[in-house]
């Protein structure tokens, strides 16, 4: 199967799209699947960041994946860093933020993430969210990261009003559910860790449900430094979101073979295996903060999944819908694996 090459830049990807599957061979997924409101095939979806367009998003959608969010999308052009863009690293599991990694071989299970949250002009993505919502079909369903792009002089409300209008445009073109994304390890401005206020997590979470009304809003986090900052965080939004969606990487440096660190010494976010143990603590930390503090509140899990075991785990943790980027863009048919392992749902 075609996959991400992680040699060729973020627009070289954009423009090579792999040829759509039609979905035939994909396993059925027993059960009655849930994803914030809409009945959904099973509850296997892509996290932002693997897929850029509507043609990578109408490739997965035939190949097991039924919650499909779109790469965010700022209210203006964005360019992504230079190369490299995807890393792989290797290391033991990483359990807390800035650790360092060291780079390995491109079979690595793990990789250090550096693209900048780069997006398309809005006229363009615009357009584009459009067709991936007529790429889905039945039991599908399109989600669409937005991020606020700071500009010198904002404050909390500038910042919000960005990122409600962002999710506003993403509404009128077809998105079933918005996501604003709080946490991004591999920028240095204020857009980056916003979700460890938890003032302005309620106020942007107040801010997109104003401007998109009825659509269901799910919040997008990173690792939390320790259980109080995750509790202020759920309570705060509680009630004004219907979905979190945990964990969005965890960031270390990153060290060539020689010792030498990379990207300029900055941390990058890391996602796949390694992080694996790391997310699975955290779901179920979050999955009994929301349970105590905003119950109906839906727990999306991300970060290190690859296997059908790992999915139930997940399940039984208390998430409602798991999410698979690395191991997705590694192996594109890893969710029919899932759907095809025995007594997994």
């Amino acid at each position: 199967m075609d996959r991400y090459n992680i040699a060729r830049s973020y627009d070289w990807n954009y423009e090579h799209v792999p040829a759509p599957v039609d979905g035939t061979g994909v396993p059925p997924c027993p059960g009655n699947w849930r994803f914030c409101g809409y009945a959904v095939n099973s509850p296997l979806g892509v996290p932002a960041g693997p897929l850029l367009n509507s043609g990578w998003i109408r490739y997965y959608a035939g190949l097991g994946f039924d919650v499909l969010t779109y790469k965010t999308v700022r209210s203006a052009y964005r360019a992504c860093y230079d190369l490299p863009n995807l890393l792989p690293v290797s290391g033991a599991p990483l359990d807390s933020e800035g650790r360092t990694l060291v780079t390995t071989s491109e079979t690595s299970d793990s990789w250090a993430i550096s693209f900048g949250m780069p997006s398309k002009d809005p006229a363009v993505w615009m357009a584009d969210v459009a067709e991936a919502r007529r790429a889905l079909g039945s039991g599908q369903v399109l989600v669409v990261s937005v991020v606020a792009s700071p500009q010198p002089g904002w404050g909390l409300e500038e910042v919000a009003e960005d990122f409600a209008l962002c999710a506003r445009w993403a509404k009128e073109v077809g998105a079933m559910v918005v996501e604003p994304n709080l946490s991004c390890p591999n920028v240095c401005t204020q857009e980056a860790d916003l979700y460890l206020s938890a003032e302005a997590s309620a106020r942007i979470a107040e801010a997109v449900r104003t401007a998109v009304e009825d659509l269901p809003v799910a919040l997008k986090v990173g690792l939390f430094p320790d259980r109080d900052s995750a509790a202020r965080f759920v309570k705060a939004v509680a009630g004004k979101v219907t979905a979190i969606c945990a964990t969005n990487s965890i960031t270390a440096r990153v060290s060539g073979a020689d010792g030498e660190l990379l990207f300029g010494g900055l941390r990058r976010g890391i996602g796949g295996a390694v992080i694996q143990e790391r997310c699975l603590e955290e779901t179920r930390m979050l999955a009994e903060l929301i349970q105590q503090h905003a119950p109906g509140t839906e727990l999306v899990s991300v970060g290190g999944v690859r296997t059908a075991a790992d999915v139930r785990t997940r399940l039984e943790a208390g998430a409602t819908h798991v999410q698979i980027a690395t191991a997705a863009m590694l192996d594109p048919e890893v969710a029919m694996r899932i759907r095809g392992a025995r007594g997994v749902f």
